[in-house]
């Protein structure tokens, strides 16, 4: 039984992968043509890093105690 679970598990993450990189965004198509794909890639790597930061000051400051 679980391994049946299993199979249909895996066969329905790999078709909705699948039909996540077979649809065409139309808004990044738009941002791609503009040349403000790179924008947005920038302001979500600044995010991102400045949540990791704030995370291992905090990890820091949290294993003094």
């Amino acid at each position: 039984m679980k391994n049946k679970t299993l199979k249909v598990s895996i066969l329905f993450f790999v078709c909705s992968i699948y039909n996540v990189f077979s649809q065409s965004v139309e808004m990044a198509d738009a941002f791609r043509q503009d040349g403000k794909i790179y924008v947005v890639l920038a302001v979500i790597t600044v995010m991102l890093t400045s949540i990791f930061f704030v995370l291992i000051r905090l990890d820091r400051k949290i294993s003094k105690f």
